[in-house]
């Protein structure tokens, strides 16, 4: 059953590495989409949060595919009937309290660069997201809602920090 619901944390998404186009459409468009009409209908006050990612490209018309995509999804989702829609993009994701990635060379890329983590954030501080900040922020957003539908990873960590603090 998905009626009755207020908010939706859509997550879903693959890498784009290695998979034709029209593969990668068919998750994070189609199947988003897919998803995203269902609960527009059965849920009108919805509030709708999608995990895009940073360099999304809303023109459609870039040259990275996996952009041109997202920024098809984004654009798509809204212009559906949602209480509200909120795009997240996220740059880096560091994942804490347990959290893995399920691609393997993503995996490998956090196990080089856990070590050194602490001094990134330090040095770049809104270049990289936790995914407890991530949870943070979109918790924050379907509460209080987002002055824009688009949340670029400074937004994000804002949020989660106001969050916090608050």
């Amino acid at each position: 059953m998905i009626a009755g619901y207020d908010a939706c944390f859509f997550c879903l998404g693959v890498s784009a590495a290695g998979i034709s186009e029209a593969d990668y459409s068919r998750t994070t468009y189609d199947l988003t989409l897919a998803a995203a009409t269902a609960l527009a209908r059965l849920n009108p006050g919805l509030m709708f949060i999608y995990v895009s990612g940073q360099g999304t490209d809303s023109t459609e018309g870039g040259r990275a595919m996996w952009a041109r995509v997202k920024g098809r999804t984004e654009n798509a989702l809204l212009r559906l009937p949602f209480g509200a829609a909120y795009m997240f993009r996220p740059g880096f994701i560091q994942p804490v309290e347990g959290a893995q990635s399920r691609t393997a060379w993503y995996r490998a890329i956090y196990a080089v660069l856990r070590p050194v983590m602490p001094s990134l954030r330090r040095a770049f501080p809104e270049q990289i997201v936790t995914t407890a900040e991530l949870g943070r922020a979109m918790l924050a957003v379907a509460r209080d809602g987002h002055p824009r539908p688009i949340l670029e990873r400074q937004d994000i960590v804002a949020r989660a920090r106001m969050d916090t603090a608050g």
